[in-house]
């Protein structure tokens, strides 16, 4: 497999890879495979931030339309931290509640306590309510496009009691 080492589009937006013979090549696995996917203005946004590599621009860009898409949420935008080299994504899961912080990551990803604690304070400086709890969504995406959301927080949260149902 051949990474890409810029994190610049390039002509044709995937319409030609390294290795990629479109019968089963062996290019870079989380390269965009459509023309649509590499001209979209939000995958350009956030190729325009300049942070990590086309991998990262390319989850964050799967994340972003799944929330859109397939979550309904509203008025998500994406986010570079350069200190940590992450692209963001804040929204609102329901409309009139409060920012939400998203952060796609690769399945290959490895996450130390450190790195979510860095990744959890600047997740509280996001959604700019020093008294809300530290929290952060971690979007896992695998190289299938398949996403799995986990909520993370500083400490234990109580769960909503209108999210609980009480069973006799």
């Amino acid at each position: 497999m051949e990474e890409r080492g810029e994190s610049q589009p390039t002509a044709g937006c995937g319409d030609e890879r390294p290795g990629d013979d479109r019968g089963g090549g062996s290019g870079h696995p989380w390269a965009p495979e459509d023309a649509w996917m590499g001209t979209h203005p939000k995958y350009l946004e956030m190729m325009e931030l300049d942070i990590g590599d086309a991998t990262q621009v390319y989850i964050a860009f799967l994340v972003y339309l799944d929330l859109m898409e397939s979550k309904s949420w509203h008025e998500v935008n994406c986010v570079g931290l350069p200190d940590l080299q992450l692209i963001c994504l804040l929204g609102t899961e329901i409309e009139g509640e409060g920012l939400q912080t998203v952060v796609p990551t690769p399945i290959s990803a490895s996450l130390s306590h450190n790195r979510i604690r860095e990744i959890l304070k600047a997740s509280r400086k996001l959604q700019g309510d020093p008294d809300l709890p530290m929290s952060f969504t971690l979007a896992i995406v695998e190289s299938d496009s398949t996403i799995v959301y986990y909520k993370l927080t500083d400490g234990f949260m109580l769960p909503d009691p209108q999210n609980i149902s009480l069973r006799r």
